[in-house]
């Protein structure tokens, strides 16, 4: 991965996947078994650690469940921001929060477990993406356009918060922060309203990490504003490359870091393996092999199949 970050000329091309662990991801120590038996399985070169994306916001009291989402991901079922007066009363919370410090715990049996030449990645999801998951997004929404105010408070809020728990991330030992943006996306705000409501709070959560030699923006979502990576500072940048713009090429000569990406998720799940490895071989034509992870748009969906998962794998030689 460092090799393929300076774009030197490499034995062969990197490759990392990753998926949610429903059920298993409501425990630490089974999240951190579920993930280390998945790198066991495949051998990435990089260890994206996925919990549910309410490990960041239980501890505000939101509540969630597993109802057989494809991509492993869970359904709000309690929400807590309802009020416009809601943002201004969350509290910064500490690392030692019960959800917060279990994600610690499972970082530090990973990070045991898989020794120091494996990079380790956290997920951190965007202060703007857990605003969404405190309130739901037409809750969201309504406040964003008739109560700005009280919104950034809750966003500066809850990007303090974030920042804490990225410092703790750091003293665990982490190799970087895998950094998922769900609002930057022109069918889903403005990018002048990113620029308000978005990118102030992900430079201030962010600030820490900048330690970090391995961490990864991930523009979730089509028609992203792939401009941000300008104004982001990520060696490695994911996105849904074959659905939104840029292509993999593209993304090259406007991005002097490293891009991951290549293969469908529809593909995993649907497609067979030739067609996996046609994905592959393509994306590398695109890149010349060169600063090039090759990867998915996003999580890969937990009824991809283990043949699939194989082809991708192995079509890098």
């Amino acid at each position: 991965i460092q090799a393929c970050l300076k774009g030197e000329i490499l034995d062969r091309t990197p490759v990392a996947l990753w998926r949610h662990f429903p059920v298993d991801d409501q425990d630490p120590r089974s999240l951190a078994n579920a993930t280390l038996h998945f790198q066991q399985t495949y051998d990435f070169d990089l260890v994206k650690v996925t919990p549910a994306s309410s490990f960041c916001v239980k501890d505000w009291g939101v509540e969630d469940q597993w109802l057989g989402h494809t991509e492993g991901t869970r359904e709000y079922t309690k929400r807590v921001v309802n009020d416009p007066r809601d943002w201004e009363t969350l509290p910064v919370l500490d690392p030692t929060a019960p959800h917060l410090a279990g994600q610690l715990e499972c970082l530090r049996f990973l990070r045991a477990e898989l020794g120091p030449d494996t990079p380790l990645l956290q997920t951190v999801f965007s202060p703007l993406a857990q605003a969404k998951n405190l309130a739901g997004s037409e809750t969201l929404d309504e406040h964003l356009q008739k109560h700005p105010e009280a919104l950034m408070k809750g966003l500066a809020t809850i990007a303090q918060t974030t920042r804490r728990f990225v410092e703790a991330c750091l003293d665990v030992g982490v190799d970087g922060i895998f950094y998922a943006i769900q609002h930057a996306q022109a069918t889903v705000l403005s990018f002048e309203d990113y620029q308000t409501f978005g990118l102030p709070y992900d430079q201030d959560a962010l600030e820490p990490s900048q330690a970090l030699w391995c961490n990864l923006l991930h523009l979730h979502g089509h028609d992203v504003y792939f401009s941000l990576v300008n104004s982001l500072n990520f060696p490695i940048v994911n996105w849904h490359d074959r659905e939104s713009f840029p292509s993999l090429s593209k993304a090259q000569e406007l991005f002097d870091g490293a891009v991951c990406g290549g293969i469908r998720q529809d593909t995993l799940v649907y497609r067979d393996k030739s067609e996996v490895q046609n994905e592959a071989a393509d994306a590398l034509q695109q890149t010349g092999g060169k600063r090039f992870i090759l990867g998915t748009g996003c999580v890969v969906p937990v009824i991809a199949s283990h043949g699939n998962m194989l082809a991708a794998r192995k079509s890098i030689t």
